[in-house]
This record gives structure tokens, sequence and C-alpha cells, in this order.
């Protein structure tokens, strides 16, 4: 028998019958790639969205299968329900994407996250690092923005949940794996007084990430809830760019202190920017600003100030949306070059130039979460 566990979960599935009495679900092509990290099993089976309920036990019977293969600690087993063209899906048999996203709840009193959405034991506060589109230098803020929370005296991780273009490991300048505990959960990496996960740091930096959208949610899932991330103030999360089926289903599973959302000066990032707002708002998810990146640039020879990508839409924006604004980030070569090599630059130079505009962003993303925080009321006096 061989030793790969890829074949011996293939040859597993070529044993086990479908509930709807067909052929194995191996030879109809139905297997998507599986993916194994650190002993864990990720892949997906895709079915008609008609079959996708009777589908649903199938599945958890292979996890329970593959997690008694040799060198496979447990198995992650996504459903994708696709409909035929031309057909629409049946109401009864929507595609149900593991795991199950509840329906969006109203905020409790005082800002505090609905009670049907479970926290992260020892983690008190989420915060969201989101932006509508790439490239707008949401990762860089958000590894800026959980150092400048460290520095104001919070215990702080940073979860990296852009699954499909991790950059958190580079950020940080994180290359070891993350070992478990127990076998069961894992143990985040720590760098610069910080706490890290990321899908990065299990797999080749090179490798890309082909992935159906309940594949990304169970992978987010496990990296949430399956690790050990001991007792933090904030668990700050960088979000996949946009607002498709993983941003929302996070939006609606996780109890989010709060989003922040980033965005660079120039008409169209600001367009996208706006939707992944009105995204938070509509799952009653509380914006807690706007970050204009890249916001201008000072010639280092000259001192002139160029505005390269236009100057104060972002600001504009939020006083339009009546969200608050959180600062500027300008264009600085020291940022670009510290990030790529791994040593961020509130990290190496807190008290720097460069590393003000971050601490003074993290300063207002606090006030705004402790603004969230219920009042403590006294005793009523009643005078008869």
């Amino acid at each position: 028998m061989t030793d790969d566990p890829k074949t011996r979960i293939l040859d597993l599935l070529r044993q086990m019958t479908p509930p709807d009495g067909g052929a194995d679900v191996v030879s109809r092509g139905l297997v998507s790639d599986i993916f194994i990290a650190d002993g864990k099993a990720f892949f997906s089976l895709t079915v008609p969205a008609a079959e996708a309920q009777r589908f649903e036990p199938f599945c958890r019977a292979i996890e329970a299968a593959v997690g008694k293969i040799e060198s496979v600690s447990k198995a992650m087993v996504a459903l994708t329900a696709e409909k035929a063209a031309g057909t629409p899906a049946p109401r009864s048999s929507a595609p149900p994407q593991p795991p199950r996203a509840a329906p969006a709840a109203r905020p409790a009193p005082g800002g505090r996250p609905p009670a049907t959405k479970p926290g992260i034991p020892g983690v008190d506060r989420i915060v969201a690092v989101a932006s509508g589109k790439g490239g707008v230098g949401k990762s860089t803020t958000a590894v800026n923005l959980a150092l400048g929370l460290s520095l104001l005296g919070l215990r702080v991780g940073i979860l990296d949940a852009d699954v499909y273009g991790p950059s958190i490991p580079r950020l940080l300048g994180l290359k070891d794996k993350p070992k478990t505990s127990g076998g069961r959960t894992m143990l985040p990496l720590e760098a610069y007084g910080l706490k890290a996960m990321s899908m990065g740091l299990m797999v080749d930096e090179e490798t890309p990430m082909i992935w159906r959208g309940p594949m990304v949610m169970s992978a987010l899932t496990q990296m949430m809830r399956e690790v050990e991330w001991g007792e933090l103030d904030v668990l700050v999360v960088d979000m996949p760019p946009g607002t498709g089926d993983a941003q929302l289903t996070m939006a609606q599973q996780v109890p989010l202190a709060g989003a922040v959302i980033v965005s660079t000066p120039q008409d169209l990032a600001l367009i996208d920017a706006r939707k992944g707002l009105a995204m938070f708002q509509k799952v009653d998810v509380r914006v807690l600003g706007i970050v204009e990146n890249m916001s201008y640039f000072v010639a280092p020879d000259t001192g002139n100030r160029y505005d390269i990508f236009g100057h104060g839409g972002a600001k504009a924006e939020a006083e339009r949306l009546g969200v608050p604004f959180l600062g500027e980030v300008p264009i600085e070569m020291a940022i670009r070059e510290s990030s790529d090599s791994g040593r961020p630059v509130v990290a190496t130079d807190p008290e720097g130039p460069h590393s003000a505009a971050y601490r003074d962003i993290a300063a207002k993303v606090l006030a705004e979460l402790e603004d969230s925080r219920p009042k403590s009321r006294g005793p009523s006096i009643v005078f008869e």
C-alpha cells in the first residue's frame, strides 16, 4: 500500500458509495485537488445543486473516514454545488457552505457583537482590514496597524485571511511552518510581538491556491477557531480584497468589532472601497473608518509634494458616508523597502516619521473600539 496520503484518500473515496447511488466520486470527477498541510487534508466535492442536501452527510462521513488514515490527523471536506446552465437552483436546495452562514443579526446595544456569532476563545475584539480591490496596500496597512495597536500596550494577533494571495509571512519575515498542540490545534508564529497565522505559512510561496468558495471558508474557519491564539485584546484580520462570498460569509460568521477600509485617492479605488463599506453596513458590522493609502509623495531631494493619485478622495468619501477618516499614509520608499524585507516600519522604527501615520491610525482605531463598548451605568435614584 502506498504511503502517499493523497493516493490513500483517493483509494478510500473510490470505495465509498455516494448517496445518489451512482459511480464513485473520483471516477465521476467530483473531487477537487487534495491539499494537505500539517497532517490536515482539504478538498471539495462538486455536485448538482439539487443533490447538495443529500450529499452533505456523505461529506461528513468522508471526513470521519479520511481522519482515520495514517498521517492524516483531520479532514475538511467542502461541498460545492453547481447548477446546470439555464436551470434555476431549487429554493429548498441552496448550496450549503461550511461553516453555515448565520443570518445577519442586528448589533447588540453598545456595538457589541451579536450573540448569534460565536467568538474566538481568548480573543476580545476582532477587527477586519478590507479593501474593495487589490493593490491598494491593504496588507501593509494591516500589519502596521497591528503593530501600532501593540505599541499602545495591547496584546495583538494578525490573521491572514487572504487565502489566494497571502502576504503576512513576507511582511513579517516568517518562514517556519506552524506546529500543532496535541495534534489538534495549531500554534501561531510570533514576530515583533504579534501572533500570526496565514495559509502562506503552510504552502510554498509560489504554490497557487485554486480553491472554490466553501473550501476557502473552511480553511479560514480552521485558522480562526483551531489556533491557540491565547489571550488577545485585538485580532486584526487581513481580509481578501473585494466583496465576494468569502468576505460576506466571514462578516456574517465572525463577531467583528469593526472594519477598517483601505483605499487610494483615485476615483476607481474609491468606487470599490464604497462597495466594501456597503457590504459591512449591510451585515451590521461597524465601519471604524477609512484609510487613504498612497496619499501623496514627497520628493526626497527637493521636499516638493506630489499628489500622484490625486488627494483627499478618501477623506471626502468618509465625510460623505458619515464614517470616520482615520488618516493618510504617504508613498514612502522606506515603507516599501521595510515591507519587502519583512521588517515593517512600525516595528523597526516606531518613533520615526514613517511610522507616525500608522501610530495615529492605530490610536484612532482604538478610540473607535473603546467608544463602541457598552457604557457602565450607575444606579438609578428614584425620588418619591
